[in-house]
């Protein structure tokens, strides 16, 4: 009897994932059918094992069942080991649960299909990770500041999460979570949740997320943490090591709360705090909610690099409050975030350095077209979303999503477009959108009252059409467009660089200045420069990036400084364009190779497989 049980819902799994296949999902990229069911919680009982690189235990999942008929549940997974499912029956009790993991797929990972005889409210499965899981990097002592104890993190965006947790995952899905995780002693285990600073985890540290995210911002970190506060409702979390440098840079976290309050709204996550990573953390920033997760790469000294803060605080209202309901609609996180990064930096150190801040990153915006495919130039495509392949550059719907923003408050006034961008938050928190819900809302709540801002044609032209439109206003920073003549000057040779006045100027001004030199100044003028302020040394490492750039392409030899930075930084943005210039200099292809092959070890495994592509090319 039991075996036919068993065949009987084997055989309606194969019968779910064969009618699946043929269906459209809305996101391309999950195989979760959340038309059917839709996970409204998540609650995680883990143990971290470090000696194995794995995390094991169970996630246990409750449904909230949209379709009556459904009759499987399907999830998310990425070289889990399943050892087994329960299904919580009515009466109470836990059963056994027949299940299958479909074939891997090299981008989506595996599918998880449970036979439900009933519509369970909850399920839990039972696995553990694998040490090569894509979301977390486990770093040894030696990786580490204090080179004592281990530490491990994950980064959940996009689709990582699947990796180290099996679940629905998709923007277009949120839910609550609590966890219980046991971690070595001595180590502190940290959360996209509250977090309980007075925490020793005996029995396991606890965390709660009384908020509803989607999968990608769900993350955690184990290893030799401390906590400082920064204000009533904000701390900065980092290794010992770091926490003073770090709390020193990070002063100003509740002025910038309470600034994008007064433009956008309550902040409504109740804390704001970070966690500096190791260096090898591949990017700028993560907007995890209640814990965001941050480069050292931002600690300059000075505070000169705390935009990149504001940008992820920001995320709080744009991405974290309203998500964007699939990857394809990416630029409703990211373009919104940073038009929403830039009025609160304005609002905090002034309309002079938002608008150097706004024309460099327009500036960059400009020179990245030249390496994008015109049909990836827009915000979003008219393609039906069925596959990632289809869609835009994922770095310049940054600038050009900020772009759009900034067009409709010039031409609307701010007062109104303020009043209007608050309403697009207030009413959609929590939710996932999509592009045409934001088109929708804009007609509705702006355009027909002001039809004059912005025809249907002009719109269309910004969502969907390459580069960045004839129409778009340019900012021009005064203070800039001095020191462009005086760069040209220097460039020509008619102004000495012992007679630049760049000791006053600030991390923007050497960001633009550099940015114009890459590939025009010639070696012995950087050597000048160098010696002159010190930039192959520079503790801020958006300046020494592109002090590098150009010096390898011009020549110049930074390879003593250049070896420290690639050795001890691994964020994506510096390391892969560095090691591109390096493969492309006949004179450093050797060098490179010798340097990567020691550094390789200290990168996280999205920036190893980007740098590997490199050195795969002929």
């Amino acid at each position: 009897m039991q075996l036919k049980k068993t065949l009987k819902s084997l055989a309606a799994l194969l019968l779910a994932a064969g009618t699946s296949l043929g269906l459209a999902h809305a996101d391309p990229l999950s195989y979760a059918r959340y038309d059917q069911v839709r996970t409204s919680d998540l609650h995680l009982d883990l143990k971290a094992d470090f000696s194995r690189h794995i995390l094991s235990g169970y996630a246990e999942l409750t449904l909230n069942w949209l379709d009556k008929s459904a009759s499987s549940l399907v999830l998310d997974t990425s070289e889990l080991n399943i050892a087994r499912v329960q299904l919580l029956h009515p009466s109470g009790r836990w059963q056994a649960a027949s299940y299958m993991l479909d074939k891997p797929d090299a981008e989506k990972g595996r599918a998880l299909r449970i036979a439900v005889p009933f519509q369970p409210q909850k399920v839990r499965i039972y696995y553990r990770t694998a040490p090569s899981a894509t979301a977390l990097q486990w770093m040894s002592p030696q990786q580490t500041m204090s080179g004592k104890r281990p530490l491990m993190f994950s980064q959940s965006e996009s689709i990582n999460a699947r990796s180290w947790v099996p679940l629905q995952d998709t923007p277009a899905v949120r839910f609550t979570y609590s966890a219980r995780i046991a971690a070595p002693e001595g180590l502190r285990v940290v959360m996209s949740a509250a977090n309980d600073q007075q925490s020793h985890g005996v029995g396991g540290w606890k965390f709660s997320m009384a908020q509803p995210i989607p999968s990608y911002l769900l993350a955690i970190a184990i290893g030799e943490i401390e906590v400082r506060n920064l204000g009533p409702r904000s701390a900065v979390y980092a290794e010992p090591a770091r926490i003073d440098a770090a709390a020193y840079e990070l002063a100003d976290t509740e002025k910038m709360i309470s600034a994008a309050e007064e433009l956008y709204g309550p902040y409504r996550w109740e804390r704001y705090d970070m966690l500096v990573l190791p260096p090898s953390f591949p990017i700028g920033g993560m907007e995890n909610p209640r814990l965001t997760f941050v480069t050292p790469t931002m600690i300059a000294g000075d505070r000169s690099l705390v935009d990149l803060i504001a940008h992820e605080l920001a995320h709080s209202w744009s991405g974290n409050l309203v998500t964007n309901a699939t990857w394809k609609h990416f630029w409703l996180n990211e373009g919104f975030t940073n038009y929403v990064t830039t009025r609160v930096v304005e609002k905090l150190y002034g309309e002079e350095v938002a608008q150097m801040n706004l024309q460099v990153e327009q500036e960059e915006a400009m020179a990245s077209l030249a390496a994008i495919p015109p049909a990836k130039q827009a915000l979003v495509t008219r393609d039906a979303d069925t596959a990632a392949a289809t869609y835009t550059d994922t770095e310049l719907v940054y600038p050009k999503g900020a772009w759009l923003l900034r067009t409709l408050e010039q031409r609307a006034g701010r007062s109104v477009f303020d009043a209007f961008l608050r309403g697009w938050f207030d009413q959609h928190a929590f939710q996932s959108v999509r592009t045409e819900d934001f088109v929708s809302y804009l007609k509705t709540h702006l355009l027909a009252a002001h039809p004059e801002v912005m025809s249907v044609a002009e719109l269309d032209e910004w969502l969907y059409g390459a580069g960045i439109p004839a129409s778009a206003r340019h900012e021009a920073s005064p203070r800039l467009a001095t020191l462009d003549t005086q760069r040209s000057a220097w460039l020509q040779g008619t102004l000495a660089t012992a007679d630049l006045p760049a000791q006053g100027w600030i991390a923007l001004e050497w960001m633009h200045f550099l940015n114009d030199i890459d590939g025009k100044a010639t070696a012995s003028q950087l050597q000048e420069l160098d010696q002159r302020f010190g930039l192959a040394k520079s503790g801020n490492n958006e300046i020494a990036y592109r002090f590098y750039l150009s010096s390898i392409k011009a020549g110049y030899n930074v390879r003593a400084p250049l070896q420290t930075f690639l050795l001890n930084v691994g964020r994506q943005k510096f390391v892969v364009p560095l090691y591109a210039a390096l493969l492309n200099h006949p004179a450093e292809r050797a060098w490179a190779k010798t340097l990567y092959a020691q550094a390789r070890q200290h990168y996280h495994p999205v920036t190893q497989s980007s740098v590997d592509k490199l050195f795969k090319k002929p």
